[in-house]
């Protein structure tokens, strides 16, 4: 538990092992893809630890962080549900076992959770902290070089011997976007702001996947 006013969203109970009547038990478990990792697998579970890079317990999942270096753990909400958490924060730490499916891990049990690194709702970025930007450009196809959901920005490249182009977290949400992966293709306008070349406007590439953890 941290200093910074975290609570545990755990409501009773180990994450594992125990019982208690406040816990959420498996035979209330419900959601495919979680049902799916409850099925028979046990047999198959790998423990890693990580932490929470988002997740949106509206759209019902998230993504981990593992620190083993493997491409990010899927993680539903009704898993955190059942080990008795309410949501996760990002930036928290925890530790999981998982199982591997045909789309790459999830999350199967969570055995800990420690918040005190974790980034509140009210700690995130306010709704309007980027420069506003006047576009010089057309709209142009841009790879994302790197994009990072807790700081609240990344990079794009429209090329070699180009300048970098710095998106803020805050241009994503106004065009309906909430995260970037590497190597994924975008369309955007730009111009130059206080960052230097700043996305003004930016939407995803026709074709891109709708769930992605990146």
């Amino acid at each position: 538990m941290g200093s910074d006013g975290f609570e545990s969203k755990k409501l009773g109970g180990p994450a594992s092992g125990g019982t208690s009547s406040n816990r959420i038990g498996a035979n209330e478990f419900s959601g495919g893809a979680a049902i799916d990792a409850l099925a028979g697998l046990g047999e198959n579970l790998v423990e890693i630890s990580g932490v929470i890079k988002w997740f949106d317990a509206s759209k019902g999942y998230g993504f981990i962080i593992p620190d083993n270096g493997w491409p990010d753990v899927l993680l539903h909400v009704t898993v955190l549900r059942r080990d008795g958490y309410q949501t996760a924060y990002e930036g928290a730490r925890l530790v999981c076992e998982c199982v591997q499916r045909a789309k790459g891990y999830q999350a199967f049990r969570i055995l800990s959770m420690d918040e005190s690194t974790a980034i509140h709702p009210a700690q995130m970025l306010p709704p309007r902290t980027h420069v506003s930007v006047t576009p010089t450009s057309g709209l142009e196809r841009a790879q994302v070089k790197w994009f990072n959901r807790l700081r609240g920005f990344g990079f794009l490249t429209c090329g070699e011997g180009t300048p970098d182009i710095f998106v803020h977290m805050e241009t994503l949400r106004r065009f309906g976007m909430t995260e970037l992966r590497p190597g994924q293709y975008v369309l955007v306008r730009f111009g130059p702001g206080s960052k230097g070349m700043m996305a003004a406007e930016i939407h995803p590439e026709m074709g891109s996947p709708g769930l992605s953890s990146h």
